[in-house]
């Protein structure tokens, strides 16, 4: 890990956040950024993560996806226990800085989320369901697991 506390510079105004050449990542009151990480080829999205400034500093130094794990309060490698590492091909940041889009090639079983699926993005919500019904269904459209998370987790 970053033996020093990771400080990225403040924009000096929006001219200099929306064209400059530096990076101003603009935290939010909880010190993380979102991320959303997409497949390099195929463009799906694989997840949606966080990052403070160590996970990010962290992804742009080693070329692989670290994040703020909020429910852990900790930093994680992706893939660092799975195996599923994440090869960062491109790192785009949105024209206020307060987000980033990652593009990466998943190594390991090729999977990204924890159930063993590609993708955590693997159920669809059909749309003209009533919410007010209290009963808003969702459906599968992940496809095969690529792993069982019993045996790669031990859970």
């Amino acid at each position: 890990m970053c033996e020093s506390k990771v400080l990225f510079p403040k924009a000096g105004g929006k001219s200099e956040l929306e064209a400059g050449a530096v990076l101003t990542p603009r935290f939010g009151a909880d010190g993380n950024i979102t991320c959303v990480t997409l497949d390099a080829d195929t463009g799906e999205v694989l997840m949606v993560g966080h990052m403070n400034a160590e996970s990010l500093a962290l992804t742009i130094k080693t070329g692989e996806g670290w994040y703020w794990s909020r429910s852990r309060s900790e930093l994680w490698h992706k893939g660092a226990t799975s195996g599923n590492v994440q090869k960062v091909v491109e790192l785009l940041t949105d024209c206020d800085q307060d987000a980033v889009v990652m593009r990466v090639r998943v190594e390991g079983h090729g999977a990204t989320c924890h159930t063993g699926r590609l993708s955590c993005f693997y159920r669809r919500i059909p749309l003209g369901q009533d919410a007010a019904s209290g009963d808003v269904r969702v459906e599968d459209v992940g496809g095969d697991r690529l792993f069982d998370p019993k045996d790669v987790y031990g859970k």
